[in-house]
Order: structure tokens, then sequence, then C-alpha cells
């Protein structure tokens, strides 16, 4: 048996088992989620159409894997103009494993993680109230080693890539490609000067394509606009 759901807006041909690609889905690897949206089902040559979507049909998946495509570069220039725009997207995307096709509103067999332990709310509660009972005379102690942490987490957040250089930034925004934004979010990583984009290695440029919105192909162009502006 096969059926045709919509999800993300696009259409997919799925069967039981079939390893799927989709636009993300808020789920944790390891959920089952359900795809309400089924165009159509058959088996063979007997296929029925939904209008738009067939009555009591369901498609139930096992998240797999969330994760993202490949980068995909758009590439604006206008003639005479001196004026060139280079911006990289990578889509979000949740990885699936189809599980069950199900008609006239049957019940899934396998559900997620959340509702099985639902089932059962008095051991859970008993569960609960052994682990408050040991942690109490704990507490004290885990406040200030969650302090301790998380005030150290903030400063590893708060270090940048890079170490700025002393004395005046140079205007980041005469790169074509790098606005007013772009620039500030370059010196909070600590990029200021021509000079430093122009001495980025492609270790660098991996770094940054890593935790900054911008791609790899964007900032080697920026580091070619900075040697020749480093020179000046």
């Amino acid at each position: 048996m096969f059926a045709v759901i919509k999800t993300g807006g696009k259409q997919y041909r799925v069967a039981a088992n079939d390893l799927l690609k989709i636009e993300k889905l808020e789920a944790k690897v390891g959920d089952i989620v359900e795809i309400g949206n089924v165009l159509a089902h058959g088996e063979g040559e007997n296929v029925t159409f939904g209008a738009p979507f067939v009555d009591g049909a369901l498609v139930t998946a096992e998240v797999v894997e969330q994760g993202k495509n490949r980068t995909v570069i758009a590439f604006k220039k206008r003639r005479r103009q001196n004026s060139r725009r280079k911006i990289g997207h990578r889509q979000l995307l949740t990885t699936v494993r189809i599980a069950e096709i199900l008609l006239g509103g049957a019940k899934p067999s396998k559900k997620a993680a959340a509702k099985a332990e639902a089932k059962a709310p008095e051991a859970k509660a008993e569960v609960a109230a052994e682990a408050k009972a040991e942690a109490a005379p704990k507490e004290a102690k885990a406040k200030k080693e969650t302090k301790s942490e998380a005030a150290s987490g903030e400063e590893a957040k708060a270090a940048p890539l890079f170490k700025a250089p002393k004395g005046e930034p140079d205007d980041l925004t005469v790169i074509k490609g790098i606005g007013p934004v772009a620039a500030k979010d370059l010196a909070e990583q600590g990029i200021v000067t021509f000079a430093q984009l122009a001495k980025l290695t492609d270790k660098d440029v991996a770094k940054i394509d890593e935790h900054m919105p911008f791609s790899a192909d964007q900032i080697k162009d920026w580091r070619e606009q900075a040697k020749e502006l480093a020179k000046k």
C-alpha cells in the first residue's frame, strides 16, 4: 500500500518503511509524528483520491534525524550599477521513517514517548516524590553549583570567535555584500578590519560558516575584496 501525503507545502508518495526528508518538524529523534494530510492512497491499480484529503486516513512516521540541507546560493547582479548581492540558505530538514498507513479512522499502534508516560500517572508521581525526597539535602549545594555553571556557560557563550586587534576598526560595509547588520555581527565575533578578513584561512572560513549565518562562499568573496582594500 502507498499513500500521497502533503507536508511543508510539498507532496510525497510514501510506503511503509520508506526513509523521507521533509521540512523540519518540531519533534525529537525517536518520536512518532502523525501526518493527517493524505491526498490519496492505494494498492496496485486501486487508488482512492481525497477532496482534497481522504477522510479518516492517517500516516505515522518515526523521527530518525534532525539536520540541514546543502547550502543554496542566491546571487543577484545589476549590470552597469556595480551592485552584487550574494545570500546563502540552508533549509532545516527532518528525516523520518514511515511507520504505518492507516485508513478508516484506525488508531496508530505506536505512540510518542510523552503519550506512553501518561498511561501510568501514579507510578510517575511516586518516582517523582522519591527523587524529590532524596534531592532535598543536596538542594543548597546543587543551587550553588548550578549558578557557577551558568556563569561559566554564559562566559563561554559570550566569547568571540576571534580576538579583535587594537586600534581603529575599518568600515566593513565598504565591502560589497556586507551591510550594517552583517558588519555588527562580524564585530561581535572580533572581526573589525580589512586585514583580518584578508588573512582568514580556510579553517577560519569553516568556523564562521558553522557559527554565523554566512556561507563559506560569501566569506571567501569578502576575503578577496578585503585583500584589495587592505593594500590601500
